[in-house]
């Protein structure tokens, strides 16, 4: 009994730590991603090198089975921009670039689909129409040959 409660007691204790010892390292990985995001965009690199060299950061500092998705770690940099304002005043400006345009990702991906129906509908009509076309050159060929 005695040797239960102590397991009980080693895993609740694990139960509140991990969570704890884990949520540090990503609050310090989302900090140094928004470090490494805002000192390249200030050095005059673009937005997909800044951001992948962030985001693979943040990532390879999670570790672990689960990882972080890239619109996870566009809210970390956020937040640590956000959150420490004086230190990275000048990277505000490119913050909206984490954030894709979503209504005009909408646009497309529904302009897209439209395109997908009028190809199928398309290609459904010239085979029926090679079908109807088929079906008179056999009906000729036989007629032909037929005494």
């Amino acid at each position: 009994m005695k040797r239960f409660k102590k397991n009980k007691l080693i895993l609740l204790a694990l139960g509140i730590f991990t969570p704890l010892t884990l949520t540090t390292s990503k609050v310090n990985a989302g900090a140094f991603g928004a470090e490494i995001f805002c000192t390249m965009r200030d050095g005059g690199n673009d937005h997909e090198s800044s951001w992948d060299a962030a985001y693979t950061y943040i990532k390879k500092q999670k570790g672990g089975v689960f990882k972080v998705s890239p619109k996870n770690a566009a809210a970390q940099i956020t937040e640590t921009v956000i959150r420490e304002k004086e230190k990275f005043s000048y990277c505000v400006e490119y913050l909206d670039n984490l954030y894709p345009n979503r209504k005009l990702i909408r646009d497309l991906e529904k302009e897209a689909k439209d395109k997908e129906k009028k190809r199928k509908k398309l290609e459904k009509e010239l085979e029926e129409a090679n079908e109807e076309i088929s079906e008179k050159y056999t009906d000729e060929i036989l007629d032909r040959y037929s005494y």
